[in-house]
């Protein structure tokens, strides 16, 4: 019944503007107050529905007590969501002001969301992460110095002063990261589930792609090495660049074509024994390790389509691909800073878009999410990590 409702409230919707355009101002009136009957009509029902929601929730926890009552409640998250969307997040709570507000992400939503990710590649899951309740800050850290202990003193004579620890500030302002996502109408009629897991599916995908790039942009300033062509090569960056000071704590990240040539490595020459070997392991998320020397060095593998190489091309024919190679503490190089806000506004007469790709939400009976999010990615330690390049074809 509601969403028969909704369909029809829609569609009166549309007839006052259509009227409006067209300058019948006096049958556009008389629509609206047909348009304001049918909405007054919609929040009864609504009301009764939610007394009748309320009242079994208590029945239930009364009978059969808070497990139950526990699946029940976010059976109602769910609803809740997608009544909300439904009404385009109108009289909901919001948050923020001017055109920084809008519809809040509930916490079991949120939950959601963070359950689907966890099915996805997320480089967050290798650097470290601080919620912050803060839009700036800064955060001290003490860095790595060079001991060289302390000078013979004779009997008598002053002792003399010693360095101290050293420190490194890292700053961080929260920035906004947001994009928009055009849905049918007809969805938004569809059943609670539908609609949110078709906005939980897009705010996952959304934040995830949103971390990886801004992740490997820092990746990508790390100080580079010189060309990665063998085992003996990545043995120096461990042992000699990073050396002692990240021991234990250094992976090598790569790519699918990066992997492909480490899979590939051999002992000697002519051995038919492989350095990369899958992880014993098998609760750790690292698959693979590789035989580096003395250490086995846990290997990360990034998706093509996420950590993609540089294919040189000449007159269509590949010539050579260079292949990222990140060899050190991810954890220790890259620092996330999450303002842990989520935000959803939406319009139904929005444009979005430029060229031939615009959408105009009115014409096309189509409603347009903007999903909005804040955090901050620093480099938290620019020795942590090494950027190396693999090129494969010359």
């Amino acid at each position: 019944m509601l969403e028969k409702l909704i369909k029809a409230i829609n569609e009166k919707k549309l007839e006052v503007k259509n009227l409006v355009e067209q300058d019948r101002i006096e049958d556009a009136t008389a629509a609206k107050e047909e348009l304001k009957k049918l909405q007054a009509k919609f929040d009864l029902l609504k009301d009764m529905q939610d007394d009748e929601t309320a009242g079994m929730a208590q029945a239930v926890k009364n009978a059969v007590g808070v497990k139950e009552v526990a699946a029940l409640n976010r059976e109602d998250a769910i609803h809740a969501f997608a009544d909300a969307a439904r009404h385009r997040f109108q009289n909901v709570n919001k948050e923020g002001t001017g055109a920084d507000g809008g519809y809040t992400v509930p916490a079991d939503i949120q939950t959601k969301i963070n359950k689907y990710k966890e099915a996805k590649f997320s480089l967050q899951d290798l650097v470290d992460v601080e919620p912050v309740t803060t839009n700036s800050g800064r955060r001290t850290y003490q860095t790595k110095a060079q001991h060289t202990g302390f000078t013979a003193v004779g009997e008598g004579a002053a002792i003399g002063a010693k360095s101290g620890p050293q420190f490194g500030v890292v700053s961080y302002n929260i920035a906004k990261y947001g994009g928009y996502l055009p849905v049918t109408n007809e969805l938004l009629e569809d059943s609670d589930a539908n609609i949110a897991n078709t906005l939980i599916q897009w705010l996952g995908d959304e934040d995830i792609a949103t971390r990886n790039a801004l992740i490997i942009a820092k990746f990508k300033a790390a100080t580079k090495t010189a060309k990665i062509s063998s085992i003996d090569d990545i043995k120096t960056e461990v042992n000699v660049t990073l050396g002692s000071a990240y021991a234990g704590s250094v992976a090598v990240i790569t790519n699918d074509d990066g992997f492909n040539w480490l899979d590939q490595l051999k002992k000697s020459a002519g051995s038919n024994e492989y350095l990369l070997k899958p992880n014993q392991d098998q609760t750790s998320p690292i698959k693979y390790t590789l035989a580096v020397g003395a250490s086995n060095i846990p290997v990360v593998v990034v998706p093509n389509a996420i950590l993609a190489s540089t294919v040189t091309e000449h007159e269509g024919t590949v010539v050579s691909t260079a292949v990222p190679i990140f060899i050190g503490d991810a954890k220790e190089y890259v620092k996330v800073f999450d303002r842990k806000k989520l935000t959803i506004k939406n319009s139904d007469v929005a444009t979005v878009g430029s060229g031939n790709n615009i959408i105009n939400a009115f014409e096309n009976d189509m409603t347009i999410f903007r999903g909005i999010e804040r955090l901050d990615v620093e480099v938290k330690d620019a020795d942590a990590l090494v950027y190396g390049t693999l090129t494969l074809g010359e």
